[in-house]
């Protein structure tokens, strides 16, 4: 039985007793994820995911996405994602206990498409709404998901790179990338050559890769336990039709190359991090922790060192809606909501800005 909540402009006393009314209970959040090209959205209840469906966004190749493209598209179909989301978990509106969307970072155009139907939706449902860190999205949902305990975290997409470490109510940033991040760089490559974007740019160089067999020196760039890739898109960007047309290397050498070379300097600072916070786990989130070769070399160094490597398939370590929501679970149990006149959108929201009041 899901408790009505008819307003946001509650005073304090009827927040909490609203919130201890789900004390004993299991609450059912649904999240809304729209932060880039990917429209998602996802309901969990205790730890379970009822249903996770999303939409691509997907251009040409050799072309990116325009904000105001892809909040074209995420309006079109953002209303039959959620008819599907609650029609796979067998929910109506008046079992939904919060309502939570992604607050940023990310994306303009498309941050505030689906803020404006979130919040929509929490007034016709008359539920609590509850702003979400994008970042903090991926790691709960990968601690969800791969049972790890307290890891250093490697999120890696196409907006993100940083490594987090938890300490003190916080998700700690250890180091980053002091540019652009590597799913950009990635991305930006496979324009150069123009590889397909269908399913994505990344999963597409992944598999040229593997026909790879010569390896390109590229530049390397690690400044203590920042990373830099604008250097490397540069570099690759100019000399790869000369290498090309000359019969220097073949496309599968250079998506071999700038994979080896961007997944070492990440490999680097991971460890580092975990030496650093005496870790003996490591999780990979985010939209480019697919790339099993990441997690390849990843496992190797966790092996060297003893630890435990953890990652998710692309359910979950692609942008999706379940872990909006799993994030919005532990928010709302934790006694937080957002005001309705606080339910803004920013394209810039830091991951050690959140305090973490759902964990000791």
């Amino acid at each position: 039985m899901s408790l009505r909540f008819m307003g946001h402009r509650k005073d304090t006393v009827c927040i909490n007793v609203y919130l201890l009314a789900f004390s004993a209970a299991m609450p059912v959040v649904i999240g809304f994820e729209g932060s880039a090209n990917k429209i998602g959205i996802g309901i969990i209840r205790d730890g379970e995911v009822l249903s996770n469906p999303r939409r691509t966004y997907i251009t040409p190749p050799g072309q990116g996405f325009m904000p105001s493209d892809t909040a074209r598209h995420h309006r079109a179909v953002i209303l039959t994602v959620l008819k599907e989301a609650l029609e796979q978990a067998g929910l109506k509106p008046a079992d939904i206990d919060c309502v939570a969307y992604t607050k940023g970072p990310g994306m303009g155009a498309p941050l505030v498409t689906v803020a404006l139907v979130a919040r929509t939706v929490a007034q016709l449902w008359g539920t609590p709404l509850l702003g979400v860190n994008h970042c903090i999205g991926h790691i709960e949902m990968g601690r969800l998901i791969t049972r790890a305990d307290n890891p250093t975290v490697l999120y890696v997409s196409g907006g993100n790179t940083q490594v987090i470490a938890y300490s003190q109510r916080r998700y700690r940033i250890f180091g980053e990338t002091i540019d652009i991040a590597v799913g950009n760089c990635l991305d930006r490559f496979a324009r150069v050559i123009k590889i397909s974007n269908d399913p994505s740019p990344g999963y597409n160089i992944e598999q040229m890769a593997k026909k790879g067999s010569q390896f390109v020196e590229l530049p390397y760039t690690v400044k203590g336990m920042d990373v830099s890739f604008s250097g490397i898109l540069s570099y690759i960007e100019d000399m790869s039709h000369k290498m090309l047309s000359s019969g220097q290397c073949t496309e599968e050498d250079l998506c071999f190359s700038l994979q080896e070379t961007v997944f070492s300097m990440l490999v680097e600072i991971t460890e580092r991090a975990m030496a650093h916070c005496g870790s003996q786990e490591v999780l990979i989130v985010g939209g480019v922790g697919c790339n099993l070769r990441l997690q390849e070399m990843m496992g190797v160094m966790c092996k060297e060192r003893g630890a435990k490597l953890f990652a998710t398939d692309e359910r979950f370590c692609i942008d999706n809606g379940a872990m909006i929501a799993q994030a919005g679970w532990e928010m709302f149990r934790s006694g937080q909501i957002t005001e309705l006149e606080d339910s803004w959108i920013t394209q810039r929201y830091r991951t050690d800005a959140v305090e973490v009041t759902w964990r000791d």
